[in-house]
């Protein structure tokens, strides 16, 4: 039987939620993250632990982050 590898094409294979994380507050910063998505955790007193909790938790707060990393 031969064995088929689904994440061939997805950007995100490997990379943690917390490594994005990370390097976009690197380059970018919380406040800048903060002005393209608006959402209270990269706005409001800004972690990286308190972005993972609420992230984690929410998917659709954690899509775009996503996306804005790929892009």
């Amino acid at each position: 039987m031969k064995k088929t590898n689904k994440q061939v094409n997805n950007p995100l294979h490997g990379i943690t939620l917390e490594k994005i994380l990370i390097k976009l507050e690197a380059e970018m910063g919380f406040e800048e993250m903060g002005e393209q998505i608006k959402i209270k955790c990269f706005n409001n007193d800004p972690s990286i632990k308190s972005s993972l909790k609420f992230l984690r938790k929410t998917p659709w707060a954690r899509m775009p982050v996503e996306q804005l990393y790929i892009n």
